[in-house]
């Protein structure tokens, strides 16, 4: 927490103008943001989640990134996990976003995925997956960034893409 007071005592430093939550939340809903799910194996079996952040970082290393809310259900096993998948979803897997960002569920318990010979969940039917090792843990405002090194993957380059914007899932069509 000490890299947090740090953070909030530079931008109060700093004494500007800023957006409020809801005014940049605004802005974010109208970004168009790829959809992928994150699982990894906790100590009681499968723990996973929605994600909307993931970014590539580096292609040399191969490293990507995403961020999660420190207040999630799934960050205490996160918090552990040394290895994980990231699977991007296809644009026919709205209902599995939803189920992996709800509260209170067992995203698991439908079925629709399978471990890999390393133990983690792989999520059936994604456009791909990435699995990765975690790097880095930082601690970002009331998030932490999660810093992962590519290491296996899978593809379906037929699939297209579920793409999230303003509540709502949406499918790509070229132009």
């Amino acid at each position: 927490m000490t890299t947090l007071h740090q953070l909030e005592a530079d931008l109060r430093e700093q004494d500007e103008p800023q957006l409020t939550p809801e005014q940049y939340k605004s802005v974010f809903r109208q970004h168009a943001a790829g959809v992928a799910v994150v699982t990894l194996l906790g100590d009681d079996g499968p723990v996973g989640f929605t994600a909307t952040s993931v970014i590539s970082v580096s292609a040399d290393p191969p490293l990507l990134a995403f961020s999660i809310d420190s207040g999630s259900s799934s960050w205490p096993a996160l918090s552990r996990a040394r290895t994980l998948v990231v699977g991007f979803l296809a644009n026919d897997q709205a209902e599995l976003s939803g189920r992996f960002a709800a509260r209170g569920v067992d995203r698991f318990a439908a079925g629709g995925w399978s471990s890999l010979d390393t133990g983690e969940p792989v999520l059936d039917g994604v456009q791909s997956w990435v699995r990765g090792r975690v790097v880095q843990r930082t601690p970002v405002g009331t998030s932490y960034l999660v810093s992962v090194r590519a290491l296996s993957h899978a593809a379906r380059p037929e699939a297209e893409p579920l793409v999230y914007r303003d509540r709502a899932y949406y499918g790509l069509t070229a132009l």
